[in-house]
């Protein structure tokens, strides 16, 4: 039998396992398991990983893109640094914008409160007690001026979180670029727009899911003829592992929506070259920090090979995933907060080690509120130490090559291409959300990982694990109730003074052209914003229209 001292005498991975590790017993009550699910074993050697690095791996910038889009990576460019922002009205927003800017983040990020997400104007009975709470309030063009007040949207990269009202969101903001004199070819950024990961995981719909996605494909469209430098879908993974999915579930679900978005456009008569380049994605940043990784590279590979074989995009920018990153906040704990900042830190980490082009750090009270100016600063100097302190955007794919990443790597990889199937199976992404599919596979993945933390298989720190019975509150930001009533008025004014003849007519030629099924809407909505219609007004006016949808629910 071998010893410690004669281990180079060993012949194989498995005699190593049987005469050395065995002899040693393992922890035992905790799982060796990634977050996911996955089993891992205790070593992994060039027996148990097969690695071609012409196929597998290649060169950064070069197809299949496993080890970055770019090839310079952060030696050439660091990733764009944002923080979430948005609370109570379109002045404190901007007022935490001018201050985030001058703290030294690159691009500006927007959360809109629930009643702007669900298509509701402040003053409708429904946002009563919501409004600013969760984001800022924009019921029109008038609130979008001043959220941009005194920003330059010449040279500020802009990303919108919103799904249902995108397209008069983004309407909004062509219109407020207009009146700065920045013409709408020249202004920058992304708009969330997905709306298949709402009826999967997020849950903020309004229209039933057909019109919905002919609202996704109008605004592609518009774009890619209108605004080459604009990202008109964020296809967002995060919402979903959010939900309580597994990374392999995030990863293939994602996917599977992109792919949805791509064939639609194609079934429209776009050419897949025209619009693929601006398609943009948006993944978590968990804590099980080598699946993280791997998720990233498995994601450029199979979007490259699917963009290339299955859609036959022959420009190469058209294979490239680029995409943006936050940590994750169902990660984060109310229990002794100040931890989270070692949580954040480390998922940051692997999401510029898995190569992301953009980059939200969350800060560590937002398991209790929405986060106090100090503790944004302390998450945006998060993502700076990394970039400028820890040497890991001194070479790229730093991790590429090892023998674990790159098996976890292959391991997604299949997962996800055994999803695609059963997604092709029920028909496609529309039919597998009617069916409950993505729901249901959630829902099982969120109650076996909350089992293991509740069994304490799975150690959450402060939770379940080293707890602390004196526990001192931290300071939260409070939002003041007066803000709501501020909204609510100046809506109310605003619909007061605009020339109503103006606006009714913007919303029949809405109406007209949603009962159309062969116009494009965003010029439609384009003009209702310019007469200062509001979202709301829009949104009702396509509810008349399309309907709204009813989930079945899933048990």
């Amino acid at each position: 039998m071998a010893t410690t001292e004669d281990r180079g005498a060993l012949d194989s991975t498995a005699e190593w396992k049987r005469d050395l590790y065995e002899t040693t017993p393992e922890r035992q009550g905790e799982l060796f398991s990634t977050i996911s699910g996955l089993e891992n074993e205790p070593l992994y050697t060039p027996e148990s990983v097969e690695i071609d690095y012409d196929r597998d791996l290649g060169y950064p910038g070069v197809y299949p893109f496993t080890r970055g889009v770019y090839p310079s990576m952060y030696r050439g460019k660091l990733w764009t640094m944002r923080q979430f922002a948005g609370f109570g009205t379109a002045a404190e927003t901007n007022a935490r914008f001018q201050y985030l800017l001058d703290h030294g983040q690159t691009g500006l990020s927007t959360a809109f409160d629930m009643p702007t997400l669900m298509g509701h104007d402040s003053d409708h009975p429904r946002s009563l007690g919501e409004v600013g709470r969760e984001g800022v309030a924009i019921d029109s063009l008038d609130d979008m001026e001043t959220l941009f007040e005194g920003i330059p949207l010449d040279r500020v990269s802009t990303s919108m979180t919103i799904n249902s009202p995108a397209a008069m969101l983004l309407a909004f903001y062509v219109c407020v670029g207009e009146e700065q004199g920045v013409p709408r070819d020249r202004l920058r950024g992304t708009i969330q727009t997905d709306i298949l990961k709402e009826y999967i995981a997020q849950k903020e719909f309004i229209f039933p899911p057909e019109p919905s996605m002919r609202l996704v494909i109008d605004m592609i469209e518009f774009c890619a003829r209108e605004m080459p430098k604009w990202h008109p879908v964020s296809i967002s993974g995060y919402h979903i592992r959010e939900a309580g999915s597994t990374a392999a579930q995030e990863l293939a679900f994602t996917l599977a929506d992109g792919f949805a978005y791509v064939e639609a456009c194609i079934k429209r008569g776009l050419a897949v070259d025209d619009f693929a380049p601006r398609l943009s994605f948006f993944f978590n940043a968990h804590l099980d920090f080598f699946e993280e990784i791997a998720k990233y590279r498995a994601a450029r590979r199979i979007w490259a090979k699917e963009m290339r074989e299955r859609y036959g995009a022959t420009n190469p920018r058209s294979w490239l995933m680029r995409f943006h990153t936050q940590t994750a906040g169902v990660s984060l704990t109310a229990q002794q907060p100040e931890v989270n900042i070692v949580r954040t830190a480390l998922e940051a980490l692997a999401a510029v080690l898995g190569g992301t082009q953009s980059l939200h750090t969350n800060s560590f009270d937002e398991a209790l509120a929405l986060p106090t100016e100090d503790a944004v600063r302390l998450a945006l100097r998060t993502q700076q130490v990394i970039a400028h302190e820890t040497g890991v955007v001194n070479t790229i794919d730093p991790l590429g090559g090892s023998y674990y990443v790159e098996e976890l790597t292959n391991r997604l990889e299949a997962e996800a291409y055994d999803y695609f199937e059963r997604i092709r199976k029920l028909g496609g992404v529309v039919a597998a959300i009617k069916e409950n599919f993505f729901q249901r596979e959630i829902a099982e993945a969120s109650f076996r990982y909350q089992s293991e933390v509740e069994q304490k298989r799975r150690i959450v720190v402060g939770v379940n694990r080293y707890e602390r019975r004196d526990e001192r509150p931290v300071e939260i930001l409070k939002i003041n109730p007066a803000l709501e009533r501020e909204q609510i008025e100046r809506v109310r004014a605003l619909r007061a003074r605009r020339d109503s003849s103006t606006v009714e007519s913007a919303l029949a030629a809405l109406k007209r052209d949603a009962a159309s099924e062969d116009r494009n809407l965003m010029p439609s909505i384009v003009e209702a914003s310019r007469a200062y219609v509001t979202m709301g007004e829009m949104c009702d006016a396509l509810r008349e229209v399309w309907g709204v949808w009813r989930e079945t629910p899933v048990f």
